[in-house]
């Protein structure tokens, strides 16, 4: 238990850096390329039930509409 604990707190906290990196962002090619890394890291984190699949989709639809945005 404690070795996964640790591991979904390092998986959850890299993917929100990931996703503060992105929403720092200024130009709209190199968000939009970063993009689909952030996307992988979410639906990998709702897969193994880390994060809620809803929670997961909010956020990708937050993100696609912030690089939308730029």
């Amino acid at each position: 238990d404690a070795v996964k604990r640790i591991q979904n707190r390092y998986y959850k906290k890299s993917t929100r850096t990931a996703i503060l990196k992105l929403r720092e962002m200024e130009d709209k090619t190199e968000a939009a390329k970063f993009l689909p890394k952030v996307m992988s890291m979410i639906d990998r984190l709702a897969k193994r039930n880390t994060w809620h699949k809803n929670k997961a989709a909010n956020l990708k639809s937050n993100l696609m509409r912030h690089i939308n945005s730029l």
